[in-house]
């Protein structure tokens, strides 16, 4: 469906002015060049008076000096040369074809507009100054306005339209080819410079088709920037994670140590990098999933009844140290295993960084169209400017919380899971303890 600001009723208008616009102008100028010809210029009526003094001088001497005047200028007008009265009627004595008086019949003025008819020759009364006669001749042909019609015309019919044309083709390309130039050169930006060039404001403002089409092509260079970023730091934190068991492994090859010890330590680094490697090629996945991960309804539960089950078993702690507060219909939602990993390094996360003897408690509440869940914990929590920094990959903040710290993997994984399923997940300090909460949508 073509929506009110697509770009077709644009093209619409824009065609359809440029039609209208050239009927308008070409037909206005064409009006203009036929009522300035139609006029006789000043010098023609000048020369024209001329004659009609000369026919009166030749009148005072009589009839007969008159004809001779008369046969003297036959080539001004071989069609008709006579002088006539107030009332247009032929001065006695001029000898006149039947032809000749029926085009006495068919007089205009001479300053009046004249016609393409017949030629454009039209036959015309020049009043005589000072007397009722006038000379009526046919308008000679040296003296037409017509001469520059043709080279009127070409301007009017073809160098007007070309022009025209030329404003079209303009305002046409300010419509599509230059944006679409601008989002080219952007284009060629995402393969010349680090992804910086993003959608000028006058593109990014409009609302047709070029329009999403260039906030579409920015959005894919925000992304390829951040997952470009996102990779180079993961290596450069994966080059730093695996130099410190490297170093030990050297140094441990170096030392006197057992066969025994020496096993020791090979196995706890290898299980290291392994669990290194693993939590990075996770990251690495989920930030590479497009879109959203298939959902299905999840009975929180259910699922909080496993995870607690495995949790007390890995960490020895009492059962009463981990409670949740779940209302029966607490179900939402979300991939199953993804929600399950989320929750899973939340909830190892929350252990990990507890104090001896702290408490690890899960609640839920409803909130319109979505179900808030908060894991919190009686750690001293971290500081306010670090709450966003924590889902960042390899961000530990030994200082802050105690604990072993492991890689920083755990709530950035959990960050990425939630995001692909619709959610979202947040950190806040509870005073004390750090609380992180989740929204998910409801069944």
């Amino acid at each position: 469906m073509l929506g009110r600001r697509s770009l077709y009723w644009r093209m619409v208008l824009l065609v359809a002015g440029f039609c209208l616009c050239m009927i308008a102008v070409t037909d206005y100028a064409a009006q203009r060049v036929d009522s300035y010809l139609a006029h006789l210029p000043e010098s023609t009526l000048r020369e024209l008076r001329g004659y009609a003094a000369d026919a009166a001088s030749a009148l005072d001497q009589g009839v007969d000096a008159l004809n001779a005047w008369r046969d003297q200028h036959a080539e001004l007008s071989p069609e008709i040369l006579v002088v006539v009265d107030a009332a247009l009627q032929a001065l006695p004595g001029q000898p006149l074809s039947d032809e000749q008086r029926n085009m006495l019949t068919f007089l205009r003025s001479y300053t009046a507009p004249m016609s393409m008819r017949g030629g454009g020759r039209q036959v015309i009364y020049v009043p005589m100054q000072g007397r009722d006669e006038s000379l009526v001749l046919r308008l000679p042909e040296s003296l037409t306005p017509w001469a520059v019609r043709p080279l009127l015309n070409a301007l009017v019919l073809y160098l007007m339209p070309a022009l025209l044309s030329l404003l079209f083709c303009a305002l046409l390309y300010m419509l599509l080819i230059s944006p679409l130039e601008r989002l080219r050169r952007q284009a060629n930006a995402m393969r010349a410079n680090p992804l910086e060039t993003l959608l000028p404001a006058e593109l990014a403002g409009r609302r047709d088709e070029l329009g999403e089409l260039g906030r579409s092509l920015d959005y894919l260079t925000r992304r390829l920037r951040d997952s470009i970023g996102q990779q180079r730091q993961l290596l450069r934190d994966v080059s730093h994670e695996l130099r410190t068991p490297l170093s030990r492994l050297r140094v441990a090859a170096e030392s006197d140590l057992s066969q025994r010890e020496l096993r020791e330590r090979l196995e706890h680094e290898v299980d290291r990098m392994q669990e290194l490697l693993d939590g990075t090629l996770e990251v690495a996945w989920l930030d590479s999933q497009p879109g959203q991960l298939q959902l299905e309804a999840v009975d929180l539960n259910a699922l909080w009844e496993v995870l607690r089950e495995d949790a007390l078993f890995e960490s020895g702690w009492a059962p009463e140290r981990i409670s949740a507060e779940l209302p029966d219909d607490c179900r939402v939602q979300g991939h199953l295993n993804g929600l399950s990993q989320a929750l899973e390094n939340v909830l190892r996360n929350a252990i990990r960084h507890s104090p001896d003897n702290g408490l690890v408690q899960m609640r839920a509440q409803r909130e319109g169209a979505n179900w808030l869940l908060c894991l919190a914990d009686q750690g001293p929590g971290v500081e306010e400017a670090q709450l966003e920094q924590i889902f960042r990959p390899f961000s530990r903040l030994n200082s802050a919380r105690p604990g072993d710290g492991g890689f920083g993997l755990g709530l950035a994984i959990a960050e990425r899971q939630i995001r692909l399923q619709g959610g979202r997940i947040w950190a806040r300090n509870g005073h004390p303890g750090l609380q992180l909460w989740f929204s998910l949508r409801a069944v």
